[in-house]
């Protein structure tokens, strides 16, 4: 049975459940007992623009009018401060009911989460999910976090820099580099046309572990193994830093990559000073904004002939037990999976919703995003769900110059994922 058959005989199911499932559960239990949930929100808005505070007020208000007796309070935090914040709530014992953005095993360790199956709605979440996504939540195990939002990454060109560059084209679009090879010699090229920073590397903090997969993946490396036992310092990886060093001292990249974020480099992008870098659908307003012609094209792998795989990346919803709130987080979660928030929270960020109706509603809404959705199907998702990875996440995003400079640190990071973080 192909993929498109069982993704409709998916949505099928998830239809009857939710009508047959979630739903009843969710009358059975209404009126639920009056209480205050906290939720505590990654902020995806830019440059201090669309707040995501504004989209979860909102959210928490039409559910106030279905739930009178639930009262849900917001806190957002940017992405580079939202895991020490956390960190300060668990360890002053001052959890929050809701935690929406980053997934932390050791919470789930430490014993306290609810398991998905008892704030899901029976499984009803889950069988809305496409498989991919479904896997990424660590399929075949108890699962203690939910993705809530969903993106994929492909390799983005300035087509007017490329043409600068007197590098191919081919119907007005960039002939992109199929190998690190081809993308090395478009950099230097670009460099001699004089483009500010001819392939964009961010390893800053805020998602460094994202992008040195990425590179990883186009060398046959990883995190982990298809057993899913962890590779962190495998050879493909080490001799990934290396190539990535060689294109830093050669002046092809931005200075100091480890200093440089994801987002400083993405407005750099569409202000048409970076020639090319591995980009995401966030993008897609700045690029408009900026009137720029670009090129989406498969990330480049090390040989040529390797196939090239797409970095399919979730942020997450958890739910902590010391409030005693199940049921209300259950109610929570089911509104806030419905169609319509799903959809909105997606076209608001340029991101992808992760339920099978909210996609299908993208794919005639934002036809531009088709690429990133196709992509969810194929990609390779980092190990979110292996006790361990909050550890090596943080030694990545904190460490990533000393990698850089030392590809034989990494021997370090992976003793960390062997202990899983201890």
């Amino acid at each position: 049975m192909n993929r498109r058959v069982l993704t409709t005989l998916a949505a099928a199911v998830a239809a009857a459940l939710v009508a047959a499932g979630w739903a009843y559960h969710e009358q059975q239990a209404d009126p639920l007992p009056d209480a205050t949930l906290t939720l505590v929100a990654a902020d995806y808005g830019s440059g201090g623009t669309n707040p995501s505070q504004a989209y979860w007020e909102a959210l928490a208000a039409a559910f106030h009018q279905e739930h009178p007796g639930i009262t849900v309070r917001v806190r957002t935090y940017g992405w580079n401060d939202i895991a020490g914040q956390l960190d300060g709530m668990v360890a002053a014992k001052a959890y929050p009911d809701i935690v929406e953005g980053p997934r932390v095993d050791s919470w789930a360790k430490q014993g306290l989460l609810y398991p998905v199956d008892q704030i899901g709605g029976d499984g009803a979440v889950e069988m809305r999910l496409p498989h991919s996504l479904l896997a990424a939540t660590g399929e075949g195990t108890t699962s203690f976090a939910l993705p809530f939002v969903s993106s994929s990454r492909a390799f983005l060109i300035n087509d007017r820099l490329w043409q600068q560059a007197g590098l191919p084209m081919t119907g007005g679009k960039a002939v992109a580099p199929r190998t690190w090879a081809e993308v090395e010699e478009a950099a230097r090229r670009m460099k001699a046309a004089g483009v500010p920073v001819p392939l964009g590397l961010p390893l800053g903090p805020e998602e460094a572990q994202g992008e040195l997969f990425m590179w990883e993946m186009g060398n046959l490396g990883g995190y982990t193994d298809s057993t899913g036992s962890w590779t962190v310092n495998s050879p493909q990886n080490k001799a990934t830093l290396t190539q990535l060093k060689h294109w830093v001292d050669e002046g092809l990249t931005e200075p100091a990559p480890a200093s440089v974020d994801r987002t400083a480099l993405f407005t750099e992008f569409a202000a048409g000073r970076v020639g090319m870098l591995d980009g995401a659908p966030v993008q897609l307003s700045g690029i408009a904004s900026g009137h720029l012609d670009v090129t989406w094209a498969p990330l480049p792998t090390a040989q040529d002939g390797q196939a090239s795989r797409a970095l399919g990346v979730a942020d997450w919803l958890s739910a902590f037990k010391a409030g005693g709130h199940r049921a209300q987080i259950e109610a929570f979660l089911a509104f806030a999976y419905r169609k319509q928030w799903q959809v909105r929270f997606g076209a608001e960020y340029d991101l992808l919703p992760v339920t099978i109706d909210a996609l299908d509603q993208l794919r005639t809404d934002r036809p531009e995003l088709n690429p990133f959705v196709d992509a969810l199907n194929t990609a390779r998702f980092m190990p979110t769900d292996l006790t361990g990875w909050s550890a090596v996440s943080h030694a990545i995003q904190t460490r990533a110059g000393r990698l850089l400079d030392d590809p034989q640190a990494l021997d370090q990071v992976q003793q960390i994922a062997i202990r899983g973080g201890s």
